[in-house]
C-alpha cells in the first residue's frame, strides 16, 4: 500500500470541523484546528492557540505540500515514523501536522523501544514519540489513540544512505528554450541511477540519443560503462528498423543477453506523462513481441496519481504500465551500490518489488 499527500490531506480534512485538537505531548498546551485546503495535495491552512495564555490569541499557519509529501513518502503500513527525523528538524509546523494526523482514523501514536548499540552489545531503551499508519485497524475519527502494537516494537536507527551524483555539465545552449537546467539535471541523474542499477544486474542500457552528449563527471553519458552505442548492436531489434527509430528517444531501455528487454522506461521530469506513454506505445506496436517487458514510467513521488490516471486510459492499456518512483529508484540504486548486488545474487523479481502496477482494470476513456 502506498500513502500519498492526497491521502493525508483527505484524512485531515475529514476531521470534525471547528474542533480544537490537542498535541500528543501532554506538556504542550497548544491546540490546533483545520480551516481549509488549497488542493487535493495541500497546502492545508490551520489555526493554533494556547488556551492557558491570557487572551488565548489565535494564529494562522500553513502545512505545505512539500512537507506533507515528505511525510507520505516515509510511510509503509505498521511502521512507526518519527516526524522530526523524517523532516530533519525543518518545518516549524511539523508538530501541527503530526497532531492532526494522529487524530485521523488510520494513524496512531506510539513510543517504540530504541535499540542502543554499545560496542558489541545492545540494549533496548525507551524511545521517542512516533506515528504509525495502520490502515487495516482504524479508530474513531478525531480521537487521539495510542497503538500498543507500535509501542511493543523496537527500532534500530541506522542512518539512511545519501545518494551522491557526480557533476553534470549542462548549458542553456544545449537545452530547448522552455527547459530549465535544474529540471534537465534531475532527469539525467535518474537516468544515471537506472544505468547503474542495470550494470549491477547485468543489463546493457540504452540512453536516449539526445542525452548521450552531456558530460557526467569526466565522461560523456554515451561513454559510460554499460551504455549501448547503437540500437542496431542489439540482436533483439535487428529485424525491426521502424522500432529502432521509435526507440531512439526513449529515455532508458534495459537489454539482457542480446535477446531480452527487461524494461523500457520513460523518465517524466520535464514532459507530461502522456508523451512518455505515447513513445512507449509506439515502440510496443513496432517492436518484437517479447514476454516480460516492463513498460515503466519513472516519475517523482508527487506525480504518482497522474501517472496511474494516464496509464489507465484506454489507448495505453496494452502497456500494463508500471510506476517507478524517484524514491524507489534511489532506494534500489543505493542498495545495489552498498551491497554490490549482481545478477548472480538476485533475479528480476527484485525489480518488481520496487515498481508499482498502474492498471486498475477500469479503463478511462
Amino acid at each position: 500500500m502506498k500513502l500519498t499527500a492526497s491521502n493525508i490531506v483527505k484524512a485531515i480534512m475529514s476531521l470534525p470541523k471547528e474542533q480544537w485538537f490537542e498535541y500528543i505531548n501532554a506538556k504542550t498546551r497548544s491546540q490546533v484546528r483545520v480551516k481549509s485546503a488549497a488542493g487535493p495535495e495541500g497546502p492545508i491552512y490551520v489555526e493554533r492557540k494556547n488556551p492557558t495564555k491570557k487572551g488565548g490569541a489565535v494564529s494562522k499557519a500553513t502545512l505545505s505540500s512539500p512537507m506533507i509529501w515528505r511525510i507520505a513518502n516515509a510511510y509503509a503500513p505498521n511502521v512507526p515514523i518519527n516526524f522530526d527525523r523524517v523532516l530533519a528538524g525543518s518545518y516549524n509546523t511539523r508538530s501541527l501536522l503530526e497532531a492532526l494526523l494522529a487524530h485521523t482514523p488510520e494513524f496512531y501514536w506510539c513510543v517504540p523501544g530504541r535499540i542502543e548499540l554499545l560496542n558489541n552489545s545492545s540494549e533496548i531503551k525507551r524511545g521517542h514519540k512516533h506515528i504509525v499508519w495502520m490502515p487495516e485497524s482504524p479508530h474513531e475519527n478525531g480521537v487521539l489513540t495510542e497503538s500498543k502494537f507500535g509501542s511493543e516494537q523496537a527500532i534500530s536507527e541506522i542512518p539512511t544512505q545519501a545518494i551522491i551524483y557526480d557533476s553534470l555539465a549542462i548549458t542553456n545552449t544545449s537545452l530547448p528554450a522552455e527547459m530549465d537546467i535544474d529540471v534537465k539535471r534531475r532527469h539525467l541523474q535518474i537516468q544515471i541511477a537506472l544505468l547503474e542499477i542495470g550494470n549491477q544486474l547485468g543489463f546493457r542500457t540504452w540512453i536516449a540519443h539526445n542525452d548521450k552528449g552531456f558530460m557526467y563527471g569526466k565522461k560523456r553519458v554515451g561513454e559510460l560503462d554499460g551504455v549501448i552505442a547503437k540500437l542496431s548492436d542489439e540482436r533483439v531489434l535487428a529485424s525491426y528498423e521502424e522500432a529502432k527509430v521509435a526507440a531512439n528517444l526513449i529515455d532508458c531501455i534495459w537489454f539482457k543477453n542480446g535477446r531480452l528487454m527487461p524494461a523500457v522506461m520513460e523518465v517524466e521530469q520535464s514532459t507530461g506523462v502522456t508523451s512518455g506513454l505515447t513513445r512507449m506505445k509506439k515502440f510496443q506496436d513496432l517492436g518484437p513481441r517479447l514476454a516480460d517487458i516492463r513498460w515503466v514510467i519513472v516519475a517523482a513521488d508527487e506525480d504518482r496519481a497522474e501517472v496511474i490516471r494516464k496509464a489507465n486510459t484506454l489507448q495505453f492499456q496494452s502497456l500494463n504500465t508500471k510506476y517507478f518512483s524517484y524514491s524507489a529508484v534511489e532506494e534500489l540504486y543505493s542498495l545495489c551500490k552498498r551491497r554490490n548486488l549482481t545478477n548472480k545474487a538476485v533475479n528480476e523479481e527484485l525489480l518488481d518489488c520496487f515498481m508499482e502496477p498502474c492498471l486498475s482494470g477500469l479503463p478511462i476513456h
